[in-house]
């Protein structure tokens, strides 16, 4: 079996913040995460490192919205093999 998912990043910016809206489809269920990033204002405006930062930390909220519901579907695994409700 092969399955195949694209992810999307979405970026809002103004002159001292990035932030970075991550998402995608997998198997009908929709996972999403966000990230942000703040420029000093002392430092250069350079809106890649903003952009990088901001998608980096969305990428690793997404990762973790996906592991808690891989343990939610395991849980309730166990608790459907068990008989036990909820």
């Amino acid at each position: 079996m092969r399955e195949t998912s694209e992810i999307e990043i979405r970026f809002e910016e103004d002159n001292s913040h990035t932030v970075a809206h991550a998402s995608m489809v997998l198997r009908g269920a929709t996972f999403a995460g966000w990230g942000r990033a703040s420029r000093n204002p002392t430092d250069a405006s350079v809106p890649m490192i903003g952009e990088e930062l901001a998608a980096a930390r969305a990428l690793s909220d997404l990762a973790h919205t996906l592991l808690e519901a891989a343990a939610e579907t395991i849980g309730a695994q166990e608790r459907a093999l068990l008989g036990v409700p909820g």
